[in-house]
């Protein structure tokens, strides 16, 4: 019997993509799944599109925050609604490959793995491919993630239980601190390095916005993670280098 997988998926006014994230879903080869999508009270048609999925199929799963909590707090009441044995984290404007789930869950049940992600592409608002494949190492760990955040959210698929009680905070790079205070349990996450994912780049989003990069990034090394100035110095130096290089590609 396949392990069951919980997706989390938060959207907040995401009319314009969130069906081609929904059926990238729908059309994996891997069947045992369910999919919670916390709206972070949408002004938009989101939840109507989302409602005509739920509808139609009984593992899509429509939760409405009264509130705009921000993503954070979206993906804390995804976890706690989890369900399945492993936790795959989806933005509302991501698309996956059909063998995405079937590959990860096969590799990790094989090798008993409590973390893997994938290589994947940057697609363009208009889903066009604007990147050559972003490859992954074959594994990484705690200090290994501290100079750069490889791990895109929507190529992870991770063991509830290695996730255990940890919560995202609220704030910038709310994704890396995720994967830090996890990866401080003596933790490594294992890659593929094949592309199973479509990561859209958008204009105006937050990682587009380069000030504020720096600033959050900065942020995470002195405040989240409490290293001293020159230790904080020397990884912000590798973060800037690994990030030209990657925009390079």
């Amino acid at each position: 019997m396949e392990p069951l997988v919980t997706i989390i998926t938060p959207c907040y006014n995401s009319a314009d993509f969130i069906r081609l994230t929904i059926d990238s879903v729908l059309e994996q080869t891997y069947s045992s799944w369910e999919l919670i999508v916390i709206d972070d009270k949408s002004k938009d048609d989101t939840c109507n599109i989302i409602e005509e999925y739920a509808a139609q199929h009984s593992n899509i799963r429509l939760i409405k925050l009264e509130q705009n909590g921000g993503v954070a707090n979206a993906r804390n009441v995804g976890l706690k609604e989890a369900k399945g044995k492993y936790v795959a984290f989806l933005d509302s404007d991501d698309i996956w490959l059909k063998e995405k789930l079937a590959k990860q869950v096969s590799y990790m049940e094989e090798k008993s793995l409590p973390m893997t992600f994938c290589a994947y592409h940057r697609i363009d608002e208009a889903g066009k491919i604007i990147s050559s494949k972003i490859e992954m190492p074959y594994n990484i760990n705690y200090k290994q993630l501290l100079p750069h955040n490889v791990i895109i959210f929507s190529t992870s698929l991770t063991l509830r239980r290695a996730i255990g009680d940890t919560q995202f905070k609220k704030a910038g790079h709310e994704d890396w601190i995720f994967w830090l205070d996890i990866f401080k349990k003596s933790f490594s996450g294992y890659g593929i390095n094949e592309a199973l994912v479509q990561y859209r780049i958008r204009q105006g989003s937050v990682s587009s916005n380069k000030l504020k990069v720096i600033g959050f990034t900065w942020k995470i090394y002195r405040e989240s993670e409490k290293l001293g100035f020159i230790e904080s110095a020397y990884h912000f130096v590798r973060y800037a280098f690994s990030t030209v290089w990657k925009r390079l590609k």
